[in-house]
């Protein structure tokens, strides 16, 4: 089961997502809250393997509170907003957000992108994706071998060193240190920053939701 805990301050838009989540087999909501401030507490109690974080709440906002939320527990945080501005999205994904979704995304295209967020996946919205291009975007974008190619590949599938080293057939010292020259050349320090940064360049494609 993958557990879900729910961050908004709406609480109609909080019992939509419970009942969507909940109506589907391998999904289980563990937790909400209602504002930024008890994000983290509730995260701690609950132990959600995904946060789906709004952005715009009273107070302290999404952003800072995916910030509390991954350093209060192991879990991977969501931001699914009505908002798509630059700055919005850039801030989360700095913040260490693994995906930002919008509100309008339709019923299968969300349930699919919690699925993917839960297996380490990275799931961008297309107007997001758009963001961080225009953001990030250089004139040529780095050239990556093509096993740098396939292990930031793997990367975004959500597999880890160990699985990646095996499905390759390479030692995980080797996948590390490919993986070490992929963030050099797309100048980030984290496997999320890499594939976010991959796909606002067009090394990856877009995730379909």
């Amino acid at each position: 089961m993958i557990r879900v805990m729910l961050v908004d301050d709406h609480p109609v838009v909080r019992e939509g997502l419970r009942s969507l989540l909940d109506a589907e087999p391998d999904i289980e909501v563990v937790g909400e809250c209602g504002d930024a401030a008890s994000a983290a507490a509730t995260a701690a109690a609950t132990r959600p393997d995904l946060v789906l974080m709004d952005l715009r709440m009273p107070g302290r906002d999404g952003v800072a509170a995916t910030a509390d939320v991954l350093a209060a527990c192991s879990t991977r945080v969501v931001v699914l907003t009505t908002y798509d501005h630059d700055g919005d999205v850039l801030r989360a994904v700095e913040a260490g957000a693994s995906g930002y979704l919008l509100k309008d995304t339709p019923r299968a295209g969300l349930v699919e992108g919690v699925r993917a967020a839960a297996r380490g996946e990275t799931v961008l919205a297309p107007a997001a994706a758009a963001t961080l291009a225009g953001a990030v975007r250089r004139p040529a974008p780095p050239t990556l071998t093509p096993r740098e190619h396939d292990v930031l590949r793997a990367v975004a599938r959500g597999l880890s060193n160990p699985e990646i080293a095996r499905e390759l057939r390479i030692g995980e010292a080797t996948v590390k240190s490919h993986l070490l020259r992929v963030f050099e050349k797309l100048q980030v320090s984290d496997r999320t920053a890499a594939v976010t940064a991959a796909i606002a360049r067009g090394i990856l494609p877009t995730p379909r939701l």
